[in-house]
């Protein structure tokens, strides 16, 4: 799936940090403003102790992970709309990603400038989410007066594109992202074609020191009610311990992990949620050459989950033979699902479900 999530914040929050830590790579992590100039993109493993437990069921020759690409964007500062810094360029790679992941510092260190001098979270968040909503409202408003001239024709489409933008308009004006609108089913494809950056879904990370990664801090909860406002979700992270993990081997990683008393690290919880806030999921090819995760969009039905794979899947799909992962594990083999009537012989209308493992049936 052509999915990617981009990491925005201000200048120094840890992000180029987070993503060095994500990729294993190490992008340029400097200590002032635009350290990153054009994006960088990395794709990560999504975990999934699911592939783990097929694995040892099915003893295959090789073992592939689903991934999904995330992407580093240069730091945003005000006027970022206007042009300020490298506003124009920034905004530009926002609008190329599918979701927004905002980086929100969140600890205290005197050796790592704050671009305004200060560490305060919900000024950090309002500063991008305004950038943000004043670039959108400028696309709103050129499209906007068009719309309206074709309404008094009562042209329906018009009619209908004009209403919705007025929703976006008002919201906007108000400084509010137009993510916290509902559309009708008619006005969302006159949304979607504007590409907006605020209707982007968004997770909110807050950047923590070492000392409150397990547990956050007073900042991690402002971070928390700004985000309850917008239905958003808030993941933990320390940047630099995600860094210093992603360097060690899976003993030494789990050994500092119980040493700092996290049960599970910081990116893992990101790439998951990011892979959620997407609405994707992953079915399983499974044998003894491979077991393999794949992802696909919620609501895919079987030939479209199929063309994931290779678009002759899905132009000659058949049927797809369908086994769910709990019923494996419920009836301990595919034979005994079997006999419990549980692996079942699915059609062109299936939709296809998280953790189904499938054999596609095509012929081309």
């Amino acid at each position: 799936m052509a999915l990617t999530a981009g990491i925005v914040g201000l200048p120094n929050v840890g992000k180029s940090t987070l993503f060095n830590a994500i990729t294993k790579s190490q992008v340029e992590a400097a200590n002032y403003p635009f350290a990153t100039i054009d994006p960088n993109v990395g794709v990560v493993e999504v975990p999934d102790s699911r592939l783990q437990t097929l694995t040892e069921y099915y003893v295959p020759k090789k073992t592939v992970p689903t991934t999904f690409e995330f992407t580093d964007i240069a730091g945003i500062v005000k006027g970022a709309s206007k042009g300020e810094g490298l506003g124009n360029k920034f905004l530009a790679n926002i609008r190329e990603v599918d979701a927004i992941i905002h980086v929100v510092r969140c600890f205290e260190d005197g050796n790592i400038t704050h671009v305004s001098g200060k560490v305060d979270p919900a000024d950090d968040i309002e500063t991008i989410n305004l950038e943000l909503i004043l670039s959108d409202l400028e696309t709103v408003n050129k499209r906007y007066e068009k719309a309206v001239k074709m309404a008094k024709s009562k042209d329906h489409d018009a009619v209908v594109e004009a209403n919705a933008l007025a929703k976006v308009k008002e919201v906007l004006e108000a400084g509010k992202s137009a993510r916290t609108i509902s559309f009708t089913e008619e006005e969302q494809p006159f949304i979607d074609r504007m590409f907006l950056l605020t209707t982007k879904p968004i997770l909110y990370v807050a950047n923590v020191n070492e000392d409150d990664a397990a547990t956050g801090n007073d900042y991690v909860e402002i971070v928390r009610g700004i985000a309850s406002e917008e239905d958003a979700e808030v993941v933990i992270v320390s940047a630099q311990i995600e860094e210093e993990l992603a360097s060690l081997d899976d003993e030494d990683r789990e050994m500092f992990m119980e040493d700092l008393g996290m049960e599970e690290s910081g990116l893992d919880r990101l790439i998951q949620r990011a892979y959620s806030l997407l609405g994707l999921e992953t079915y399983f090819t499974a044998g003894v050459q491979e077991v393999r995760a794949w992802t696909f969009k919620k609501g895919m039905k079987a030939p479209q989950a199929a063309g994931v794979i290779h678009s002759d899947f899905e132009k000659g799909f058949i049927r797809a033979e369908t086994l769910s992962y709990e019923d494996l594990l419920t009836y301990g083999s595919e034979k005994a699902a079997k006999e419990a009537g549980r692996y079942r012989s699915e059609g062109k209308d299936y939709v296809v479900q998280d953790g189904d493992i499938l054999l596609f049936r095509f012929n081309v």
